[in-house]
């Protein structure tokens, strides 16, 4: 695609420009392994520069009338929708996401845009009572200025969005590093679309590069207030550390080990569904992906029978092919890791009720059962189409299994009786749960975050508020104080 070119470049202060790096970061298709595109990394003096342009046009913007940064918005979510094919055809070269996949994170993003075209006009201040008598207190919310953005490579777009739309609409700017295997996608593209939409110079930039050439530079420059990042808890624990050291706010979207359980009173043909649909999307690399599908031991056979057997008809391959449901992981260490994985659980003991092949980089899907008590597996994240299949006796060893994990991301339970979801859920240690649906959910009104390893602070909807303003007390005395000296 030829706008591959044009936008794998730096975008520094409103000017797309060649990074001063001595080497260059390439594009592949993960399918069929042809180049997309070629990028020379930034240094830490494009950090430096994208930053310090950042700051310069952040006070002017945040001076803006909070009607015209909303006009700049509509016409971002006005081009999202007339460019959706051209997206979606950008994520299945640069990401290898099938067709159906590729729809969603355009929908996603543009609801999240949507979103911030309302947040826009958010209220900016509260007042508030007073223990002295004459003293008005008012309590202003104001953008924390510049904010430093760490993307992900799985949903690149939409999680950008989700950060960058309602920053810019509360009044801040942003430098964004996208993953070294999404720089349009996740960088370049939605550059773009807010360049074409009117957004002053200086308050978005694209920074395409590696830690091996600016080593901690993006977040510990003096500029961001707040460095946001999605990715695996191993580099959010180190950007927490890093952060924390120059007493930077962190919003981190990290790793997941999700479990869709499956009671003895749900819908099983419905539950089978949902966690297929959960375990494969995007080949499981996704952080709230159901690692483990966890049944009661009642219904375990019925179950297994049919999610297998829905498992094994997936088609895997081209995701340009609309009838593709697993497309290519997303480069061949990943391929080769997965691969190694499942040789080594089987070896361990496991049983392996699918088993898929591996053809370069589409890892066909793979269910296993059966995994020795104190697999590694049952406890890590799993970024491929490889599902745990487990079984319990009664709610209370659910629990107890959902929970023996380091992480809290997200997670669902399918039951006849929606409130005794509810109340199972009540108990699950995650900062998102579902009731008879998917574990894979967003939506742009509500928190979006996890507990445990699976970050710190949320995004969506009130949640963004509080992640990208600071409060200002301000206090008025109408009358006069009375000083003790």
């Amino acid at each position: 695609m030829s706008f591959f070119h044009e936008l794998a470049h730096q975008y520094i202060d409103g000017e797309w420009r060649t990074g001063s790096g001595s080497w260059d970061i390439i594009d592949f298709n993960p399918y069929n392994g042809e180049k997309i595109a070629a990028v020379t990394v930034a240094t830490a003096l494009e950090v430096d520069q994208a930053y310090r342009a950042a700051e310069r046009a952040q006070q002017e913007w945040a001076a803006t009338n909070p009607y015209e940064r909303r006009a700049v918005l509509e016409r971002a979510l006005r081009i999202t929708g007339e460019r959706a094919d051209e997206i979606a055809e950008a994520i299945i070269d640069e990401l290898g996401g099938t067709r159906l996949r590729a729809t969603y994170e355009v929908r996603g993003a543009s609801e999240v845009l949507r979103e911030a075209v309302r947040q826009s006009l958010r209220p900016t201040g509260r007042l508030l009572p007073s223990v002295t008598d004459g003293r008005e207190n008012r309590l202003y919310r104001l953008p924390v200025g510049v904010i430093g953005v760490i993307s992900a490579f799985n949903f690149p777009f939409l999680v950008g969005m989700k950060t960058i739309a309602p920053a810019l609409a509360l009044g801040n700017a942003v430098v964004v590093k996208p993953h070294q295997s999404a720089p349009v996608v996740g960088g370049g593209l939605i550059a773009k679309i807010f360049e074409d939409a009117g957004l002053p110079a200086g308050l978005l930039n694209v920074l395409i590069t590696d830690s091996a050439e600016i080593g901690d530079a993006f977040i510990e420059h003096p500029v961001p207030k707040v460095i946001s990042f999605s990715g695996s808890d191993r580099v959010g624990r180190h950007i927490a550390g890093a952060a924390a050291g120059h007493l930077k706010r962190t919003i981190l979207e990290l790793s997941g080990n999700s479990a869709l359980v499956v009671l003895e009173d749900a819908d099983v043909d419905y539950a089978v569904r949902a966690a297929v649909f959960s375990r494969f999307l995007y080949q499981g690399q996704v952080s709230m992906a159901a690692n483990r599908i966890l049944v009661d031991r009642s219904v375990a056979a019925e179950f297994t029978e049919r999610f297998t057997a829905e498992v094994a008809a997936l088609k895997s391959g081209d995701p340009r092919d609309p009838e593709t449901r697993i497309g290519p992981v997303f480069n061949a260490f990943q391929a080769d890791a997965l691969t190694a994985l499942v040789d080594r659980a089987v070896a361990d003991g496991a049983t392996a009720l699918v088993r898929g092949r591996t053809r370069g980089n589409v890892v066909e899907p793979t269910v296993l059962t059966d995994l020795p008590d104190g697999s590694p597996l049952l406890t890590q994240e799993i970024l491929g189409p490889v599902a745990l299949l487990m079984t319990f006796d009664g709610e209370d060893e659910a629990v107890t299994l959902v929970n023996d994990s380091p992480y809290g991301l997200s997670g669902a339970v399918h039951t006849g009786d929606a409130e005794r979801g509810v109340r199972f859920a009540q108990r699950i240690v995650s900062g998102m749960f579902h009731v008879n649906d998917s574990t894979v959910q967003d939506d742009p009104l509500v928190a979006f975050g996890g507990e445990k390893t699976s970050g710190l602070g949320r995004l969506n909807g009130e949640a963004v508020v509080e992640a990208f303003t600071t409060q200002k007390w301000m206090s008025i005395q109408h009358g006069r104080s009375v000083f003790p000296f």
